[in-house]
C-alpha cells in the first residue's frame, strides 16, 4: 500500500535536500512505496523476507552474507509484497520482541549489517529512526557510530496495542528501555506527544514538536478544478478501508443522512487489506440495503494521479478515525485542496483542524454527532467556502514540506550543537 509515514518521511528528505542538508533514507522490511519521487536508497534492510525466517528457522540466521543480499534484494520484496498477505499485528508479537531486542534478538546479524553499511559508507552525523518500533539497533548504534540517534514516533502505539499478551507487555517494556537511550523524540502534535511521554515514561523536554508538511504547488490543479466546477454535497474518505480508520462510521453517517438529503452521495478511496475485506464487505451490503448504491463509489489503491482527479470531484472530505491520529497527512491534503474538513475531537487531526479553521470537529466515536457536523458544512456553502479556504491558506503558512523541512532541521541541529 501506499504508507502515509513513508510519504511523510520520503517529503522530509526531499525538503532536507532542498535546504543543502545530504539526507541518505534507508528503507526497513520493504522498499517504500510512494505516490511521488522515490527519495531512498534502491536497497532495503531488515528485508521482511529474512527477518520473517531467521524468525522462524534458526539455519536462516546463520546463512551466508550471499545468501542475504538475495532474500533482501528489493525486486524480490517488491515481488512478495505485492501478493496478497494477511498480516495483523496480533500474530507477530514473538517477532516484534525479537526485533526490538536488537542485537539480542533472532535478527542480530540484521542489527549488524546496518551498523556496518552506516560507519562503512553511511557515515551519518546523525540519525533519525521512523518509528521506535525499529528501534532495536539503537543500543549498537549509539556504541559503534557515536552519533545521537533520534526517533520519530508516528504510529508505534497503534501496532503495540494490536498485539497480544504477554507480547504486548513485554515488547513495551523493551522499548522503554529503548527510549531511554534515545537522544530525542519528534511528533507532530501535542497530544500525541503527551500520549508517548506517558506510554514510554520518557520526560516531556526530550519531545519536540514539528509540522507535518505536504508540497502544497503539487495540489494547485485541484484546487483550481474545484473553484470552476459547481459545488455538491458527495462526501470524500480517502485512507485505508479499515475499521481503525471508522470507515463504518462514514458509512454509518451518510446513510442516516441520506433520507433528508437527496443529494448527498459518498466517494471512498484507499487501500484494502485482506484481513479487512470481510469488514469492507458489511459496509457494502449495509449501503445495498439502504438502496442507495447509486449514490456510492469507491476507488481502490489509487496512484498520484487518480488520488487527485478523487479529490476534484468531492466536496468535504472525513476520516472520522477510531484511534488517536498521529499524523493525519490525508487532511493536510484535503485541505491544500481547499476542502473544508470534518475530523474527530482528538490527536493530531483535531489540532490541524482547531489551528486551522479548515471545518468542524465531532465527538469521537459518536456518529449522530458525526452526521450533524456533515450536514452543516454540505447545507452551508458561505461556512463551507470559508472553510477551505482557511484550510489552504495554513497548510501554505504553516504546514507546507518546505516549513516541515525548516522545523526538522532546527530540531537536529540544537540535537547536534548538544553533542
Amino acid at each position: 500500500m501506499y504508507c502515509g509515514s513513508c510519504i511523510r518521511d520520503n517529503s522530509l528528505a526531499a525538503g532536507l535536500g532542498r535546504l543543502g542538508w545530504d539526507v541518505t533514507l534507508l528503507p526497513l522490511y520493504t522498499p517504500i512505496r510512494v505516490d511521488e519521487e522515490d527519495n531512498s536508497v534502491d536497497q532495503v534492510f531488515f528485508g521482511g523476507l529474512n527477518v520473517y525466517l531467521q524468525q522462524k528457522i534458526p539455519l536462516f540466521r546463520h546463512l551466508p552474507a550471499f545468501v542475504d543480499r538475495w532474500l533482501d534484494n528489493p525486486k524480490l520484496i517488491r515481488r512478495v509484497a505485492s501478493k496478497a498477505v494477511n498480516v495483523s499485528a496480533s500474530e507477530l508479537g514473538d517477532m516484534t520482541l525479537s526485533m526490538v531486542r536488537g542485537e539480542h534478538g533472532h535478527q542480530a546479524k540484521e542489527v549488524k549489517r546496518l551498523v556496518h553499511w552506516l560507519k562503512e559508507i553511511g557515515k551519518p552525523d546523525l540519525i533519525c529512526l521512523t518509528n521506535l518500533l525499529v528501534g532495536g539497533s539503537i543500543p549498537a548504534l549509539k556504541r559503534e557510530l557515536g552519533v545521537p540517534v533520534m526517533v520519530t514516533l508516528q504510529g508505534d502505539d497503534v501496532f503495540l496495542d494490536d498485539l497480544r499478551e504477554p507480547w504486548r507487555t513485554q515488547v513495551l517494556a523493551e522499548m522503554k528501555q529503548l527510549a531511554s537511550q534515545a537522544d530525542g523524540f519528534i511528533t507532530f502534535s501535542s497530544f500525541y506527544r503527551k500520549v508517548m511521554c506517558e506510554m514510554l515514561q520518557v520526560p516531556e523536554d526530550k519531545f519536540a514538536l514539528t509540522p507535518l508538511g505536504v508540497e502544497v504547488s503539487e495540489f494547485d490543479s485541484v484546487l483550481n478544478a474545484r473553484s470552476e466546477r459547481e459545488r455538491g454535497k458527495v462526501i470524500g474518505y480517502f485512507a485505508r478501508l479499515s475499521p481503525e480508520k471508522g470507515l463504518h462510521h462514514i458509512v454509518d453517517a451518510f446513510i442516516s443522512l441520506a433520507d433528508d438529503n437527496p443529494e448527498v452521495s459518498l466517494k471512498i478511496g484507499g487501500w484494502l487489506s485482506l484481513k479487512d475485506r470481510e469488514f469492507y464487505q458489511e459496509q457494502v451490503v449495509k449501503i445495498s440495503s439502504a438502496g442507495l448504491n447509486d449514490r456510492f463509489e469507491r476507488l481502490e489503491a489509487p496512484d498520484r494521479q487518480a488520488k487527485l482527479e478523487f479529490l476534484k470531484q468531492i466536496d468535504l472530505f472525513c476520516v472520522p478515525t477510531q484511534f488517536i491520529e498521529p499524523k493525519g497527512l490525508y487532511l493536510l491534503e484535503a485541505m491544500a485542496c481547499g476542502l473544508p474538513v470534518v475530523a474527530p475531537d482528538q490527536g493530531a487531526l483535531s489540532e490541524m483542524v482547531w489551528a486551522s479553521g479548515a471545518g468542524r470537529l465531532f465527538e469521537h466515536g459518536d456518529v449522530n454527532d458525526l452526521k450533524k457536523q456533515l450536514e452543516t458544512l454540505l447545507n452551508d456553502n458561505g461556512a463551507s467556502i470559508s472553510c477551505g479556504a482557511s484550510g489552504r491558506k495554513w497548510v501554505e503558512s504553516e504546514a507546507d514540506q518546505s516549513a516541515m523541512a525548516r522545523a526538522t532541521a532546527e530540531v537536529f541541529l540544537k540535537v547536534l550543537a548538544e553533542k
